[in-house]
């Protein structure tokens, strides 16, 4: 085959460092997760949704075939955490968890991942991240040891 084509749906997750509740400003947040978007589309990694609460984010997204997860995760977390700290003094220890989540998601279950991402307010009165998470990791076959995932 002459050309190279790949269609990889991502569901990343990543908390603050701590999960500090840095990201409470709903319009602040509304205004990272817009640069989140313009750094995958940049690189080459077509943003679906990119949601949160106050403490982590969620990423669906295409991953260009160019880029390795890692890549796109590590890209993502630099560029937006030096945004966040160019947003005012409060904002000067921000900081992203090491770790991520990483998932995928079928072309079937983009638009159900595309609402649960959209629907995270109000999930979250109910279900704390580390919950959350550990659902996740669950429903994809992951183990985890948790005294390596809370940073």
């Amino acid at each position: 085959m002459p050309q190279s084509l790949a269609r990889v749906v991502l569901h990343v997750v990543f908390s603050t460092k701590n999960r500090v509740p840095f990201l409470k400003d709903s319009e602040l947040r509304a205004r990272l997760h817009g640069y989140m978007a313009g750094v995958m589309r940049a690189l080459g990694c077509d943003p679906i949704r990119v949601g949160g609460v106050e403490d982590h984010v969620h990423i669906l997204c295409n991953l260009a075939r160019t880029i390795a997860v890692a890549g796109l995760v590590e890209e993502t977390k630099k560029s937006s955490s030096k945004w966040m700290k160019e947003q005012g003094a409060t904002y000067q220890d921000f900081f992203w968890q090491a770790g991520y989540g990483a998932f995928s998601v079928s072309q079937s279950n983009v638009e159900q991942v595309r609402a649960y991402i959209a629907m995270q307010e109000e999930h979250h009165r109910k279900v704390s991240f580390q919950d959350e998470l550990r659902a996740l990791f669950r429903k994809h076959g992951l183990e985890i040891d948790e005294r390596y995932v809370w940073d």
